[in-house]
């Protein structure tokens, strides 16, 4: 011990050229002057006493910590009980300091939930219906697992239970989203220097959910006429510009007659649905766009706008930039739309696929009929899920009719308004005419031909 401690007090150490006796402390400062930081020992005096040349015990002897890191820019002290610890932590610092790769582990002491509200979240800069969306996703589907483990001790097992445990609750494609928001999570708590590395990634032992893989369905042209003639005669218009232009079920529902260029229309806006109530909104991405229009299309459309007037709608203004701001307090756009309610309001999707297209799809056949409650008895009558049957697939029925022409990815990307024809690409590639027919065809001929 005695050893020991006058090793702490005095240490030697080449100062000018000259070797001196300087007390610990001053000789780990001298020892690193090209590098910020030293250590203290709190437990004795700086300067030795005159009279015994010995470090007189402080006030803090025995009572707190004895020796803390000090003086590195941007790092907060941190205290060891032993000199060897203060020494090793000292120098990784220092290191980590200079390379800019430092990370305080008590930062990480803050739990997942406290970094997400008050750190991560207010951050997100998005639409105000991506905004929803995530807050659905991570309140719902990480929060409530993971939200009061401190962000360092979220790793391996507990992402594990994570996974295991989310894909139980909800479906496949919400929790494999969640999972992403997760990714992008960690990862800006790694950023922020709050932790190490990101322990959703490049960690093998971990299954997280798996995007479903869905190919985009089209129908025939059978079908999609047994839909239509179930509709109610008013909203037969809408599915017609989802199939003869790839309209968006809130694009369609946004269309206006004004959007009719010669032969093309140009979309400018949709209807959305943000927290129970309606907007007019950009379309998706903020990408407007020109889509050719047939004459059998525009011939419709003229028929339906002559028995049908188009009904001015007011509606507040739902601009991306804009998330936050109140309802009341948005610019309001009036638009003559083609297509409304009996009520000559706009159309709410949710009511709409309830009330209007699944009838139509039972009436079709694609999907089974509402039971008929008995007389006297109270049945909550719910349709079956049909998500595959969507009016979604109007838009990938025009896809696949464009590519079956023949006509080119990049067009068709530009008219669907996908900012990557490879993303187009991906999702329709299964819809074009089968690779090298057209060249097998024509090397035939000439074999033909010399026969």
């Amino acid at each position: 011990m005695d050893d020991t401690r006058n090793f702490l007090q005095t240490e030697v150490v080449c100062v000018l050229g000259m070797a001196r006796t300087v007390p610990c402390e001053l000789a780990l400062r001298l020892k690193g002057l090209h590098m910020a930081g030293y250590i203290e020992d709190r437990w004795l005096k700086k300067r030795p006493n005159k009279e015994t040349g010995k470090r007189e015990r402080t006030e803090l002897w025995g009572k707190r910590t004895r020796y803390r890191v000090k003086g590195i820019p941007g790092v907060q002290d941190r205290s060891f009980d032993t000199v060897a610890d203060a020494k090793a932590w000292l120098a990784e610092a220092q290191t980590d300091s200079r390379r800019g790769e430092f990370v305080d582990a008590r930062d990480g002491e803050i739990t997942f939930r406290e970094y997400v509200e008050k750190h991560w979240w207010p951050s997100q800069v998005h639409p105000a219906q991506t905004r929803e969306s995530m807050q659905y996703r991570i309140w719902g589907c990480v929060l409530p697992y993971l939200g009061e483990t401190a962000l360092r001790d979220i790793g391996t097992a507990e992402l594990r239970k994570w996974s295991a445990d989310v894909q139980r609750a909800v479906g496949a494609s919400t929790a494999h989203i969640a999972w992403i928001y997760l990714k992008a999570i960690m990862q800006a708590a790694v950023e922020d220097k709050r932790i190490f590395r990101n322990p959703c990634k490049g960690n093998s032992s971990i299954k997280p959910p798996k995007k479903p893989e869905r190919k985009a369905r089209s129908w025939e042209q059978s079908r999609v006429d047994a839909v239509r003639r179930g509709l109610p005669d008013r909203y037969q218009v809408a599915l017609d510009l989802g199939v003869g232009c790839g309209l968006r079920q809130g694009e369609a529902f946004a269309f206006s007659p004004g959007d009719i260029h010669g032969d093309s229309v140009h979309i400018e806006r949709q209807i959305l649905r943000h927290r129970s109530q309606l907007y007019f909104g950009p379309p998706k991405g903020g990408k407007e766009r020109d889509v050719p229009l047939s004459a059998a299309l525009a011939k419709r459309l003229l028929t339906h706008q002559e028995r049908l007037k188009p009904v001015l709608v007011t509606l507040p203004w739902l601009d991306p930039e804009e998330p936050d701001l109140p309802r009341e307090k948005r610019r309001t756009v009036t638009i003559p739309l083609l297509v409304s309610t009996t009520r000559g309001g706009a159309i709410n999707r949710t009511t709409w696929n309830t009330k209007a297209w699944k009838p139509a799809l039972a009436k079709a056949g694609m999907i089974p009929p509402l039971a008929k409650s008995k007389p006297g008895e109270k049945v909550t009558r719910v349709w079956e899920p049909s998500r595959e049957h969507g009016f979604h697939v109007l838009r990938h029925t025009y896809a696949s009719v464009m590519l079956e022409a023949g006509e080119s990815i990049v067009s068709l990307a530009q008219w669907l308004g996908h900012s990557d024809p490879a993303f187009t690409l991906r999702t329709y590639t299964h819809f074009m005419p089968q690779a090298g027919a057209r060249g097998l065809s024509a090397i035939e001929a000439w074999f033909t031909d010399l026969d």
